[in-house]
């Protein structure tokens, strides 16, 4: 197999789950799309609260000390939401899913196209960032990228292909644009790897981990219609987290 196939297949599995839940969704009613996104809500809050416990990581503790996880963490969403909303990376994430359904259509919106313009967007920025941040996305990238082979990627294509049969029955197609989101990050992942080698140490990828799935949350309480928050505006902290770490850990 040749590098990179972990992300290709991801890319298939939630181009065909995508397919699948649009043709469910389209027999469903609002209220059982409504149940079924707060399913997958409580579900990406599983998973993101699996993900937050690596603070307790041992590796990370002795490398930056038992106190300076939470610390590392709570610096690495701030910095990172600071430069994140600096660089407005969640409006430019709307502004290219509104900008990508508005090419796919090629029509003078109506007030109908705007509702569906607004749930083609939601879709993308949401399965965005359920594919796109967690540990499973930047070790299985790293591990295809040094050859170490991509079984952790299949196992993430298998777990989002079921994902976007969720949030496409709900959201619809913009769940399958993703799929570019998806090439961007894990294919600059693999090409990372590929280039650089083992880059990150345990310490770091626990950091890693823990922000990614602090993130998560914020990803549920948006599919659980709480609160709309900023995730994409913190994505930067994936890039602090393990930067911090380091700086920590030399300076201790």
């Amino acid at each position: 197999m040749f590098t990179g196939i972990g992300t290709v297949v991801n890319m298939g599995t939630v181009l065909v789950g995508t397919a699948l839940g649009v043709l469910v969704g389209h027999r469903l009613g609002s209220r059982t799309r409504d149940v079924v996104t707060d399913a997958l809500g409580l579900v990406t809050l599983l998973i993101a609260a699996s993900a937050a416990l690596s603070v307790s990581d041992p590796a990370w503790a002795r490398a930056v000390g038992s106190s300076a996880p939470m610390l590392i963490v709570l610096g690495s969403l701030v910095l990172g939401g600071i430069l994140g909303s600096l660089l407005g990376i969640e409006q430019r994430l709307e502004g290219f899913g509104a900008w990508l359904q508005a090419w796919l259509r090629r029509r003078r919106p109506t007030t109908e196209d705007g509702l569906e313009r607004e749930r083609f967007v939601e879709g993308f920025v949401t399965s965005s960032l359920v594919f796109c941040v967690g540990p499973l996305t930047v070790l299985g990238s790293l591990s295809d990228g040094l050859g170490h082979g991509a079984d952790q990627l299949y196992l993430k294509s298998a777990l989002d292909g079921f994902a976007a049969i969720a949030f496409a029955a709900s959201l619809g197609w913009g769940v399958g644009a993703s799929v570019l989101s998806l090439a961007v990050v894990q294919g600059s992942l693999t090409a990372l790897g590929a280039v650089l080698g083992n880059v990150l140490s345990d310490a770091q990828v626990a950091a890693l981990t823990t922000t990614g799935g602090l993130m998560l949350v914020g990803v549920a309480l948006r599919l659980l219609r709480i609160k709309q928050l900023p995730v994409g505006d913190l994505l930067p902290g994936l890039v602090v987290a393990p930067l911090l770490t380091a700086a920590v850990a030399a300076f201790r």
